[in-house]
């Protein structure tokens, strides 16, 4: 019976990966390997630590994590058309609205990394992220601190002679709550 129970099983797995070879691919990514385990665990780092140094404001940090050009989307939290700026002009935006006054968390995980034939990879992951404003709180601008959003993140990567480091970021909004003065007003 059991031998019986592993066949089904693994002829279910087998199906499953030939109907929805494009599918598999997106929500598991590549197989870690012995050769990809370290650039794996690089692209992850890189990516964490570009949210980390968002929330501790180390612009020059963020900054050196990503190529001098960057193909950006966020229009599913600003609108408009994505985008190819220099990273200059990200860490700029990004540093403009979240100064001392606005405090931020981003959190990040269900990594998954597709290695390209060409070299780079495209990381995507689960994000989280709030801001938080005491100004917010007061009755005329909305009586809330706080606001977040929850959403995948899109990070594709190019090996530099620096290592990885990020040419394009997007994110997809999927729910956002709370007070949208926080979001939309830069901090003082």
């Amino acid at each position: 019976m059991a031998r019986t129970f592993k066949t089904v099983l693994a002829s279910t797995a087998i199906a499953l990966a030939t109907i929805l070879p494009a599918t598999a691919e997106t929500t598991a990514g590549s197989p870690i390997t012995m050769e990809t385990l370290v650039d794996h665990a690089e692209m992850i780092r890189v990516a964490d630590t570009i949210d980390a140094a968002v929330d501790a404001k180390d612009w020059a940090l963020a900054r050196s994590l990503f190529t001098d050009e960057i193909r950006v989307d966020f229009t599913s939290l600003i609108g408009g058309e994505p985008a190819t700026i220099p990273a200059d002009g990200l860490i700029a935006g990004w540093s403009g609205n979240l100064t001392e006054e606005k405090e931020s968390f981003h959190l990040r995980g269900n990594h998954r990394i597709t290695f390209e034939a060409d070299g780079s990879a495209t990381m995507v992951s689960h994000g989280y992220a709030w801001n938080k404003m005491e100004r917010g709180a007061l009755a005329e601008n909305g009586g809330n601190a706080l606001w977040e959003v929850w959403g995948t993140y899109e990070h594709s990567f190019v090996q530099t002679e620096a290592g990885w480091r990020v040419d394009g970021m997007s994110f997809f909004a999927t729910a956002e709550r709370g007070n949208d003065f926080v979001r939309n007003t830069p901090g003082s």
